[in-house]
């Protein structure tokens, strides 16, 4: 049974340990198409979209992407919990220069249906683009946002309170835990300083 959209957004955690099963073709294109159909700037919709989806191709992509800063040697994932999928998210310049917002609420999209999929994903922003845009053979006029990595999750990710910091970590099980700030430090009503409520 599919989550509601709620749910999939108190789920969602970024994954970066997969299953090496691979994720049906119309699934990674229902993804796209969530992607697709959020919201854009002047609705202009300048992104476009590379699913990676062949062997050869994802063994090529895998080193051009930066994984878990905090997490030092143990950031990138191992041989046999690599991604089986990429979406990568291309701006198309001839129609748009800068397209942040869009690709911010079209990369969240891809996120929570994937979540709501029972698939795991990590979004991928440190990426040698150069590199990967001569793997991909995209035209020049073609900007690499970000790529998004999925498969289905080989580790768990829970929220942690925050204590002061936000960096990430893993404990000795490989459960990663993410700080979160709390919900009444970061809401204010009708004027700032104003508090009302605690979740």
């Amino acid at each position: 049974m599919k989550m509601d959209v709620y749910q999939a957004i108190k789920k969602r955690r970024s994954i970066r340990r997969f299953k090496q099963d691979n994720i049906p073709l119309e699934i990674l294109e229902r993804l796209v198409d969530c992607a697709r159909l959020a919201p854009s700037a002047s609705n202009l919709q300048p992104l476009e979209f590379i699913i990676v989806e062949e062997p050869e191709v994802i063994e090529l992509v895998f080193p051009t992407l930066g994984w878990a800063g905090y997490l030092g040697e143990k950031g990138p994932p191992p041989p046999g919990q690599r991604p089986p999928a990429y979406i990568v998210v291309l701006v198309n310049r001839n129609i748009r220069d800068n397209a942040a917002h869009d690709s911010g609420a079209a990369i969240e999209n891809i996120l929570l249906a994937a979540t709501s999929e029972g698939i795991g994903s990590c979004w991928i922003g440190s990426i040698e683009r150069e590199k990967l845009a001569e793997i991909l053979s995209l035209p020049e006029h073609y900007e690499i946002d970000s790529v998004v990595a999925l498969g289905y999750p080989d580790e768990a990710s829970v929220v942690e309170e925050f204590s002061g910091s936000t960096k990430y970590w893993k404990d000795e099980e490989g459960v990663m835990h993410v700080p979160k700030r709390n919900f009444g430090d970061m809401v204010h009503y009708d004027k700032f300083g104003n508090k009302k409520h605690s979740v």
